[in-house]
């Protein structure tokens, strides 16, 4: 028996919950409410492991495969570690980010370069811009072009092939599956989730993207918080929250959590994928099907809710509006 439009409405997220959806379909994480109408629905997983690292509690299905695309950053930063690469502080930061564009990410950028002495050329990753709609704008209006440095990836990209460098591995062909540098990523990301990678297929920037669960996501970011200070997994973590804005951006919701939330360790990635963990090991990943970002927040905050985190960023990413006529008319909520 299906419920109809009116009930659907009436119903609170609780109460949608716990109609369980048929089998094979994913449950509804986020609602697209207009004028008081839903007019669409985000479906996905998600999954939240306790201080001890079972399985609180989990919606959809949490064990399959899927691409974390972005939210894999940690693990490929603390491979360039592994590699013998000293990076450390903004720099370590900005090697595991998906930045978006601003100024101070891109000067960082062209000094790792020059201080690795990597050769014009070097960096493979597509010309893009800035990710940040903000800085995308100026960028444009200043005059200036896609660039490889631009791509979001590009700090990543560079801490590779610093790596690469410090070790004479070759340079031309670091985004190679079977390259030395990408042999230690994928033996970090198994390590560090507890699981065999099931599918290895290519990110937007052009490097190895491999498959995980969501179940071993969380776990990855759970083990990358309560590593031994000292080691290469600590070290990403421990950067990445000393320096958030060079993870993401002045104006981006991981930012946000990890300046305001003590502890906590954050990282989206591309079609809508999210992995958290907080200070006492507890631990998130969610993907949302239909790669729908703008319900990453709302989502995440209702996950962040349910966990007891109480700071007024929870609000702050939880907002998501839908505007009509330049004016608030909905939002994307939670529904779980």
């Amino acid at each position: 028996m299906t419920s109809s439009p009116a009930a659907d409405r009436a119903a609170g997220p609780a109460d949608r919950a716990a109609t369980a959806p048929p089998d094979g379909i994913a449950p509804v994480l986020a609602e697209v409410v207009r004028s008081g109408f839903v007019e669409g629905r985000h479906r996905g997983s998600l999954v939240v492991l306790d201080a001890d690292g079972g399985v609180e509690w989990a919606l959809g299905t949490v064990d399959a495969p899927v691409f974390p695309r972005s939210s894999n950053k940690p693990m490929q930063a603390a491979a360039v570690l592994r590699a013998g690469l000293e990076l450390a502080g903004e720099r370590l930061a900005l090697a595991a980010a998906s930045h978006s564009g601003e100024p101070f990410h891109l000067d960082l950028v062209r000094t790792m370069i020059a201080e690795a002495g990597l050769p014009d050329g070097a960096l493979r990753t597509p010309p893009d811009l800035p990710l940040d709609p903000v800085e995308a704008e100026a960028y444009l209006a200043a005059g200036q072009v896609r660039e490889r440095i631009t791509m979001n990836c590009s700090g990543k990209h560079t801490a590779m092939l610093a790596a690469c460098a410090v070790n004479g591995w070759p340079l031309e062909s670091y985004l190679a599956p079977d390259h030395p540098l990408q042999q230690l990523v994928h033996e970090g990301v198994e390590a560090a989730s507890g699981e065999r990678v099931t599918e290895v297929g290519v990110d937007g920037c052009g490097a190895p993207l491999l498959a995980i669960s969501l179940t071993g996501l969380a776990r990855a970011f759970r083990s990358f918080v309560l590593a031994a200070p000292g080691t290469p997994e600590r070290r990403v973590a421990d950067a990445m929250r000393a320096h958030p804005e060079y993870v993401a951006g002045t104006r981006r919701a991981d930012t946000w959590l990890m300046r305001e939330v003590p502890g906590t360790l954050a990282k989206m990635g591309a079609e809508a994928v999210q992995a958290l963990a907080l200070p006492d090991g507890r631990a998130l990943a969610f993907k949302l099907d239909d790669g729908g970002t703008r319900a990453l927040g709302p989502v995440l905050a209702r996950a962040l809710e349910r966990l007891g985190v109480t700071s007024p960023v929870v609000a702050r990413i939880a907002d998501a509006p839908l505007l009509g006529g330049g004016e608030r008319v909905g939002e994307v909520r939670a529904a779980f």
